[in-house]
């Protein structure tokens, strides 16, 4: 007997650099944090943020997985603004989905370095 494959329910999502760049720039401006803030909320050093905003250096899946994570955790803030911001950012960088921390298929894979 052969098994057909399964194909993916989901696609992974492909960000450039300059959205990587944007993305994190914009989720640590609706924190209100400083990067030395959100490094330490994401348990990263303070210069991976830094190379992270101004497109040096990519962040690995497992880091884009914890930034989509942060911001799903901030859709269920009793904040408005943090709630709409959160819904924004979905949006813009994902098409509005709201990936789980059990969502194993759609991690990210970056495709382009800005040189």
């Amino acid at each position: 007997m052969v098994l057909a494959p399964k194909s993916a329910s989901k696609e992974a999502v492909v960000l450039k650099q300059p959205e990587v760049s944007n993305l994190v720039r914009e989720l640590r401006q609706l924190m209100q944090l400083t990067q030395v803030q959100l490094a330490a909320e994401l348990g990263v050093a303070y210069e991976t943020i830094n190379r992270w905003e101004n497109g040096h250096m990519q962040p690995s899946a497992l880091a884009l997985k914890q930034l989509r994570t942060v911001i799903n955790q901030l859709s269920t803030s009793p904040s408005e603004s943090l709630k709409d911001g959160s819904q924004a950012l979905l949006q813009k960088y994902f098409g509005g989905k709201d990936f789980t921390q059990k969502d194993t298929t759609a991690l990210h894979s970056i495709t382009e370095k800005s040189t």
